[in-house]
């Protein structure tokens, strides 16, 4: 029986599944794992785009949780598909909608509708009945990673930091307890980031989803061991930072990811990304380091299977 989609994603997201998918890659001769999807925001069938993905060598996928929800959507279709994993947790911008509620001052409004009707009472007391629900999907053998977790400055202000702050804190400690990677979203917060792992003491292993940084960052989280998951985004004509960043990160320490369906690569950016479209990402991450695309993958396969325990 098929896994019914969690109820997420507003206009903009139905907007863009509106539009074409982009044709296939050439396939991947070694197979990689997308680090970081979103498969209830895509308009396909879980078993179309599992399908979609390991014909051009990418496999397995890991399935990302942003709420409750779709935390538990995500060990929903785990359990049911062997190529796929969860990652539970909240989003750094639900742990301010929970304590403040939506249109809070410094809180984004909630135009993702990410938990609908479901999040939990505000306050205090909602966040913590909302992490002790990730507690106990991290439970779960299907589950191989806290996040995405971390913090957001871009679309949360700062009467929203200490909320965002607390939930990645005590994300860094279910991590641990869990023995299970956690996986950062980090948007101009790079330095309280870092604070925060260190103050709690990171994981053994901590993976910078979507890494958004510079080289100087690339070699701070290179100098800690933290994996470098590069989204399609290094494809991007203006993300010289981002290229610079792939040259000097270890080759293992890197992943890729797609963030479907956001940050579709070249040359079909502005249309809907899946799995499917690693192969651009990993093969731009390739050159920018002046690698040899099966010697890259190799590595990357290898890493996930390290940063996730497969």
């Amino acid at each position: 029986m098929a896994v019914s989609k969690s109820k997420r994603g507003g206009s903009a997201v139905r907007q863009r599944n509106a539009q074409q998918p982009p044709p296939a890659p050439e396939p991947l001769r070694v197979a990689v794992a997308d680090s970081h999807t979103h498969m209830d925001m895509q308009s396909p069938e879980v078993a179309e785009i599992v399908a979609a993905a390991a014909a051009v060598g990418v496999s397995p996928l890991i399935q990302v949780g942003v709420d409750v929800t779709s935390s538990r959507w995500a060990t929903e279709v785990a359990a049911q598909y062997p190529h796929v994993w969860a990652a539970v947790a909240l989003h750094p911008n639900e742990a301010p909608r929970i304590v403040h509620g939506d249109g809070a001052p410094g809180v984004e409004a909630d135009d993702t509708d990410w938990a609908g009707k479901h999040r939990p009472a505000g306050g205090q007391a909602g966040l913590e009945e909302a992490l002790a629900e990730i507690d106990r999907l991290a439970e779960l053998a299907v589950v191989r990673a806290v996040g995405e977790t971390g913090l957001d400055y871009f679309r949360t202000g700062p009467e929203g930091a200490a909320a965002q702050q607390e939930s990645f804190r005590r994300h860094i400690d279910l991590a641990k307890r869990h023995d299970l990677a956690v996986m950062i979203h980090d948007r101009d917060a790079h330095e309280d980031v870092l604070r925060l792992l260190r103050e709690e003491g990171a994981p053994e292993r901590v993976i910078f989803h979507c890494f958004s940084g510079d080289a100087d960052l690339a070699k701070i989280c290179a100098e800690h061991g933290y994996f470098m998951s590069f989204a399609g985004n290094v494809t991007f004509a203006s993300a010289h930072e981002l290229r610079e960043a792939a040259e000097v990160a270890p080759p293992e320490l890197i992943l890729v990811e797609t963030d479907a369906p956001f940050l579709t690569p070249k040359p079909y950016r502005g249309r809907p990304n899946a799995p499917y479209l690693i192969p651009y990402t990993l093969r731009a991450v390739a050159e920018a380091k002046g690698m040899a695309e099966d010697t890259l993958a190799a590595t990357v396969a290898d890493n996930a299977r390290r940063a996730f325990g497969l």
